[in-house]
């Protein structure tokens, strides 16, 4: 008994001089649930964070149902706002065993209570507390008394009081078993939980027996109170809590270690419109075997994300995929970055006659036969017509003219981050081959929308560096072509889901065997990018880009744009509007953009850059390397150029004409050019020769 005397004498003075403020006790509280908060405060998202504890946000007093307060009180500690920690009343009507019993309501008190949940050292261990703890806990009780009011200390227990399970504190309790906020619970609710402060595990039966004591006590109805407790206490405590409108997103902002509200780029509105147009489409779709879908919208100016929806958890088998962020093949989306491409090296204007007919293209693993989605072939077409329609052909040849590496590298400019090779595609890369994210797909859509002025996506709302990409006047043409309804006439019709009320520039994709569906486009002020598939990689039936994902593009363009219509942006310096004639009115005459420098009058197609055979230079490719080896008789090392017919020129000497010419390499790096009859440069690659001189060729 001494040693108990003297332990607690020692323990006395610490326990007073530790006595945590009461803004201290709200400020360590550590929800284990993050609320992400739109740019306006509007909460979108609630992310367990912390998985062995279910507590949410603190909940002042104000905020809690006067309900509760009262059953609370009731249950635990009546005298609570008549007593200064202890209730001496309750000690003395009290035998010593039963004094400090929590289990029943004797004579700990609400405060007494709150003293064990704050002090690691006060709280009941599993064989009870000894006389010193319990001497320890009532004079901390009494040290609270005097520094905190009582509607602090009430606040306090309310928040820090395990209950059910994995449950702490009301606002989980109450989101938990009734799905409203504390505030809210009505009276047999608040009898519920108060019964459960006692006894946190107990049978359904048990816990409404005493929730029935608590309403009684208040001269209240017991009525069905038994089925109430009954479906309360079933439903499961680690289910989501609060709005769950973006998972994805707030999986890769919220900062754990952050502030329990933290705000984000997202527009509760946009988000909303998103994912509702996103499961009317999928609904349209059910029968034909397309269960995901996905969708961003970024802000032009500042690249930061107003939507985000990463799967549709209704009908999805892989809620848990973020769709934003998963490669999958574009398709034809990739079609205006090989133009615009095309446009800047002056190689071809919108008003090119390009040859959409079967074509044949060797490569290392063998022959590639490009078709068109409706397996049909057009002719010669302008370049407008080539890309609005979304000719496949046209695109493989204007690749294969420019060469996969330097295609390649002109898309990871665009932020699309390529993982494999120019070469590793081959001509296919042109048609979307390579893997990409709808988010690096859709920011680099929003390049164009900027002019070629390239930032990564702002997901947190930091400012970008921005850096340029690829000519303003070149990038306008592509704009200006994806813009034009009448350029998507041959595929699409007049009147298909690509046409909106003011201006918008769009592209379509489907990846092959139909696994993926593709519709990215920017306005004025928002670039969209929208992907319907299955994440299962299973093919879809009988859905293209114009029927799977466009419908929701364009929902969304329109109700973002229904105050105010887009506006086409602004005509750059170095572009020329000049009438052009098609030979045998293969096309309307029409007034056509050039680059200055690029204009033509008259069509046709003898005059063109891309006849029925080998298209541009073949061989070698741009950023080739040769390696010459002394051993070998330098005949036998010549490099052979290929290509179409024209007249061949290296560093700036005439070499010869033809399709085919041997060249004696020579050390070092070379620039070959390949001129049509008019004197025009058709292509140039560069190339690198290392290795011993040669001194003789052929």
């Amino acid at each position: 008994m001494k040693s108990a005397l003297a332990a607690l004498m020692l323990a006395l003075p610490l326990a007073a001089q530790a006595l945590p403020s009461f803004e201290d006790v709200r400020a360590a509280h550590r929800p284990s649930d993050l609320t992400l908060l739109d740019r306006h405060g509007v909460p979108l998202q609630t992310l367990r964070v912390d998985t062995t504890v279910r507590r949410l946000e603190w909940v002042s007093i104000v905020e809690t149902s006067p309900a509760l307060l009262r059953a609370i009180v009731l249950s635990e500690d009546k005298r609570f706002h008549e007593h200064s920690g202890v209730d001496w009343r309750a000690v003395a009507a009290s035998a010593w065993g039963n004094l400090w019993n929590t289990r029943t309501r004797g004579a700990s008190t609400l405060t007494m209570q709150l003293a064990g949940l704050i002090d690691d050292g006060l709280a009941r261990p599993a064989g009870g507390r000894s006389v010193a703890t319990k001497l320890g806990q009532a004079f901390t009780a009494t040290q609270l008394e005097r520094a905190w009011s009582k509607s602090q200390i009430l606040e306090a227990y309310l928040n820090s009081v395990p209950l059910r399970g994995e449950l702490v504190g009301v606002g989980a309790i109450a989101q938990t078993l009734f799905a409203k906020q504390a505030s809210g619970l009505d009276d047999t609710e608040a009898a519920i939980i108060a019964a459960l402060v006692r006894a946190p595990n107990a049978a359904p039966e048990r816990v409404a027996q005493r929730a029935c004591d608590v309403l009684k006590q208040q001269a209240l109805s017991c009525d069905g109170l038994s089925v109430i407790t009954q479906a309360a206490l079933a439903r499961r405590g680690g289910m989501p809590l609060g709005e769950q409108l973006a998972p994805h997103f707030a999986r890769q902002v919220l900062d754990p270690a952050g502030a329990p509200r933290q705000t984000s780029t997202l527009d509760a509105r946009v988000q909303r419109l998103a994912i509702a147009a996103l499961r009317r489409q999928l609904a349209e779709l059910s029968g034909r075997n397309v269960e995901d879908g996905a969708i961003v919208v970024l802000d032009n100016a500042s690249g930061a994300p107003l939507a985000w929806v990463g799967a549709n958890g209704a009908t999805s088998a892989a809620a848990q995929v973020d769709g934003v962020l998963a490669r999958r093949q574009p398709g034809s989306t990739l079609k205006p970055f090989v133009y615009e491409l095309a446009f800047e090296r002056r190689l071809l204007t919108p008003a090119s006659l390009l040859d959409d007919s079967p074509a044949q293209i060797a490569t290392a693993a063998g022959l590639y036969l490009p078709q068109n989605y409706d397996r049909d072939f057009k002719g010669w077409v302008s370049v407008r017509t080539a890309l609005g329609a979304s000719l496949n052909v046209p695109a493989v040849r204007t690749g294969a003219m420019l060469g996969p590496d330097a295609l390649f590298a002109r898309l990871n400019d665009f932020g699309l981050a390529l993982a494999e090779s120019g070469g590793y595609h081959g001509p296919a890369l042109a048609l979307g081959s390579a893997d990409v994210t709808l988010l690096a797909l859709t920011n680099a859509y929003r390049t164009l929308a900027n002019r070629g002025l390239f930032s990564a996506p702002a997901l947190r709302g930091e400012k970008q560096a921005t850096q340029r990409v690829a000519e303003a006047a070149a990038v306008h043409l592509v704009t200006d072509i994806l813009a034009d309804n009448a350029a998507r006439v041959r595929t699409f019709g007049f009147d298909s889901a690509l046409a909106t009320r003011g201006f918008a520039a769009v592209k379509t994709g489907t990846s092959k065997d139909l696994r993926d569906n593709w519709c990215i486009g920017f306005t004025e002020r928002y670039s969209i990018g929208v992907w319907v598939g299955n994440a299962s990689g299973a093919a879809m039936h009988e859905v293209s880009g114009v029927s799977g994902a466009a419908p929701i593009w364009r929902e969304l363009v329109a109700a973002l744009h229904a105050g105010q219509p887009s506006r086409a942006p602004a005509r750059p310096a170095g572009l020329i509007a000049q009438r052009v004639v098609f030979e045998a009115n293969r096309e309307a005459p029409r007034e056509e953009l050039f680059l200055a420098g690029t204009e033509q009058v008259a069509l046709r197609e003898s005059a063109q850059l891309a006849p029925r055979s080998a298209f541009g230079i073949a061989s070698p490719r741009d950023g080739s390397r040769f390696a010459l080896d002394p051993d070998i008789p330098p005949q036998a090392q010549q490099i052979v150029f290929e290509g179409e017919p024209g007249t061949w020129v290296i560093d700036g000497k005439r070499l010869g004409r033809g399709s085919t010419l041997r060249w004696a390499p020579w050390p070092g790096r070379h620039e070959l050019s390949l001129l049509d009859a008019r004197g025009r440069v058709l292509q140039t690659v560069r190339f690198e020769v290392r290795g011993a001189t040669l001194r003789s060729g052929g």
